[in-house]
């Protein structure tokens, strides 16, 4: 069986060899990967297609600071070990968002529905008491809510791609409920159950965040 006849971790291709597992464990013991080691945040949420909402994918970030205005995101279809890199999301603060053209601001969405409703979460570290990271999840959000975020998505695993392929695709977010459709209501369901968490608990214990307003050009999936 040829290579492109097999499959290995719902992708198109052969198993590691004895060989690459050799070079990547030695590689990982010498190099610094130090960009990878500035991850600092894990977020899970569902992003929809910009040029189609009502498909919708759930999206796992890893995220570092570049400065205290702009974050990069590395996004995975799961948070497991084989898991795709799908996508990437830059968010910025509003005052840098403000700054760009009228035909670039329209290419980012906005972050208030997924932090207001508990959409939005960071998954806990095991044996960390539930209230001690809740209380740091909360803080995270009170800076997340106003961001903005642009993100491309280079692999449709929601249509079970076993390659990245096509054109990277602008993705947005749920702006409100209703969005989505019976599916999205399902991921999202099948996401807490699997998590072990309540969307309806935190969005309780994020009433007290301010919603800020939402620039007009963002979120323009919904505005088409």
């Amino acid at each position: 069986m040829s290579n492109a006849e097999q499959e290995t971790n719902g992708a198109m291709g052969a198993p590691l060899t004895t060989k690459s597992k050799v070079l990547e464990t030695s590689a990982s013991m010498v190099q610094s990967f130090q960009p990878v080691k500035a991850l600092c945040a894990h977020l899970n949420a569902f992003h929809v297609y910009a040029s189609d909402p009502n498909r919708c994918v759930q999206a796992n970030h890893y995220c570092a600071h570049i400065n205290e205005d702009i974050r990069q995101c590395l996004i995975y279809d799961t948070p497991e070990p084989t898991a795709k890199l799908i996508g990437i999301e830059y968010m910025i603060s509003a005052k840098l968002y403000k700054t760009l053209d009228a035909t670039e601001r329209k290419l980012w969405h906005s972050h208030v529905f997924e932090v207001k409703s508990g959409m939005l979460f960071m998954p806990g570290p095991d044996g960390l008491p539930t209230g001690v990271w809740e209380q740091a999840e909360v803080k995270e959000m009170e800076d997340i809510v106003g961001l903005y975020g642009k993100t491309y998505h280079f692999w449709q695993v929601d249509r079970g791609d076993k390659l990245p392929l096509g054109e990277p695709q602008l993705m947005g977010s749920l702006t409100q409920e209703g969005q989505g459709g019976e599916a999205l209501k399902a991921m999202w369901k099948e996401r807490d159950e699997k998590f072990g968490i309540s969307t309806e608990q935190k969005k309780a214990k994020r009433e007290y965040i301010e919603m800020p307003e939402v620039h007009e050009d963002a979120d323009q999936a919904w505005k088409k």
